[in-house]
């Protein structure tokens, strides 16, 4: 068994800036310094495989996702120069997954079959809401009508791997007018569907001043208990927690993240994850990178700016724990050993302990969280922190 690999990429700036959105992304000014930004990924590239080659060990990318921010600001033939740079610094597998996110009202007639020819074979689409009133109270801007053409293109592309973010929870929202936004989606026979609760992430302008009218808690447990039989009528699985997808057809990088994958993390505030063992010592290391989030700063010394710092092994644990049992499926006792370097036994009396609490299934060697362990999964996890003497 290998651990997977996976590329991460991004592009950090938007049309504006979500009053919602904790991620690193930047209300564009200006021009877009696309060709700059791209030399900075290039080099960046080359710089990870060289400094972490005993992490990499000549492993296959299974998937690569570039993400935002928008990318599809970046024409077609950037993105291609950053692929194809991909296909010459690392093996990529013939059946790669690639992922390009994309915001409604930045797709110009034609261009996604433009990134289907560079290369991009799936592609998530930031929809949120198709209700034109909710879009506005979002800050988002686009429209539903800009949606519906963006996804009509996809279709026109030949390009029927697609996700459509969804959110609920929104502002004056009901049980009826999510299922709307449900259905609006199904519509467009996507592959994939995010559905996941609109939240008030610290630091945000919604986080210091919510928008009225925000659904209560009893409302989105009643949006959520007649969305998902709706998604389930129409062929979709529940796979994660807030993820959905037709049969065979769940986002590789994604599963990749959520099993607790390694991934080289590129651009402007990419985060990264690499694990193997250390040839001089023989033990297994964990490393995180983290490039700054400033794009300028990124852009001036992609190469030298990168931190890196090692997952001690008592921060293991949860760390697995916190992307695995947003599964349904949860995982297995030899994905935990190989990913962690830990073995079974580290967490073999937590887990019997929240068996029995029925927030987990144990069956044999796969362990799945509970619907109530889903429920209160963050109940769950809090059990996997390290102690204050670091064991």
């Amino acid at each position: 068994m290998t651990i997977p690999l996976g590329v991460y990429l991004h592009f950090p700036w938007c049309v504006s800036k979500c009053p919602y959105c904790d991620f690193n992304s930047h209300a564009l000014r200006g021009p877009l310094p696309e060709q700059a930004y791209v030399d900075a990924l290039c080099i960046d590239l080359r710089a990870q495989v060289e400094r972490h080659a005993q992490f990499l060990g000549g492993r296959s990318v299974t998937s690569i996702f570039l993400g935002g921010g928008t990318p599809s600001l970046f024409s077609p033939t950037a993105i291609g120069r950053v692929l194809q740079a991909l296909r010459d610094e690392l093996p990529i597998a013939a059946s790669a997954e690639i992922t390009l996110e994309a915001n409604p009202g930045t797709i110009e007639r034609g261009r996604f079959a433009e990134y289907a020819a560079a290369g991009v074979n799936r592609v998530s689409v930031g929809a949120q809401t198709f209700d034109a009133s909710r879009l506005r109270a979002l800050g988002r801007v686009h429209s539903p009508a800009e949606t519906a053409s963006a996804l009509a293109e996809l279709h026109a592309a030949g390009v029927d791997n697609f996700n459509i973010d969804l959110m609920y929870g929104l502002p004056g929202q009901g049980v009826a007018e999510a299922l709307a936004d449900v259905q609006a989606a199904l519509s467009f026979s996507p592959a994939q569907i995010s559905h996941y609760h609109l939240t008030l992430e610290p630091g945000t302008p919604f986080a210091a001043q919510p928008p009225p009218a925000l659904p209560d808690e009893d409302t989105t447990v009643e949006i959520l208990a007649a969305c998902l039989p709706a998604l389930q009528a129409a062929g979709f699985e529940r796979y994660e927690v807030s993820a959905y997808a037709r049969s065979g057809r769940a986002c590789a990088h994604n599963l990749l993240y959520w099993n607790f994958g390694d991934y080289l993390g590129l651009g402007a505030g990419a985060h990264g994850k690499l694990s193997g063992r250390d040839p001089a010592s023989g033990e297994w290391r964990i490393v995180r990178t983290t490039q700054p989030r400033d794009p300028r700063r990124f852009q001036r010394d992609p190469r030298g700016a990168l931190v890196q710092t090692d997952v001690a092994p008592a921060q293991r644990p949860f760390e697995f724990m916190l992307n695995a049992l947003r599964l349904l499926d949860g995982f297995a006792a030899p994905q935990f050993e190989l990913t962690t370097g830990l073995p079974w036994r580290t967490v073999w009396p937590t887990l019997e302990r929240l068996s029995k609490r029925g927030l987990l299934t144990i069956e044999g060697e796969r362990v799945r969280p509970t619907p109530s362990g889903l429920q209160y999964l963050n109940d769950l996890l809090v059990e996997f922190l390290p102690s204050e003497s670091g064991t």
